[in-house]
């Protein structure tokens, strides 16, 4: 299954290796089979979306079709790279999945209100990790229909 089309990258940005890896194999099972670029902080991953430090080649960093964000990560969190995303002209319109552990009602609330598209707490569980993936996939990938890819149309 690929979310759209093959040529729909997937950004996740998360600090936690082993989720990385949980994330990866969980997509793997889904047969979610889209690009899926890593990014390890906040900062990195508002150098990714905006093209700067070692992100400057936009060959290192295509747009991706989906943000899949957590909120504890180091340097910058997520919700505030959701509202630089969400207020930046070229990044609002890309979908944003919260996908984190926080349980707690402000980050729900918070991330809602700064336009984010879904607020995903992470199973611990591998085999429901593994639905969620398959969710995404099908959501995002069958039933939702993407923002044109010509940026002049985004104003």
């Amino acid at each position: 299954m690929a979310l759209g089309n093959n040529t729909v990258n997937i950004l996740l940005a998360e600090d936690n290796p082993d989720d990385v890896e949980i994330t990866k194999r969980a997509f793997q099972q889904a047969k979610v089979i889209n690009r899926l670029y890593i990014v390890r902080d906040g900062k990195e991953a508002l150098d990714f979306l905006l093209h700067q430090g070692e992100y400057e080649d936009g060959l290192k960093a295509p747009a991706p079709g989906l943000i899949l964000l957590d909120i504890n990560m180091p340097k910058i969190n997520g919700i505030e790279v959701l509202k630089t995303i969400k207020t930046d002209k070229s990044l609002k319109y890309i979908p944003v999945i919260m996908l984190t552990i926080s349980r707690k009602d402000e980050d729900i609330i918070k991330s809602y209100g700064l336009g984010c598209n879904s607020f995903i707490q992470k199973p611990v569980d591998f085999d429901k990790f593994v639905s969620v993936a398959k969710e995404i996939g099908l959501y995002w990938g069958i039933f939702n229909t993407q923002f044109p890819e010509d940026r002049s149309l985004r104003k």
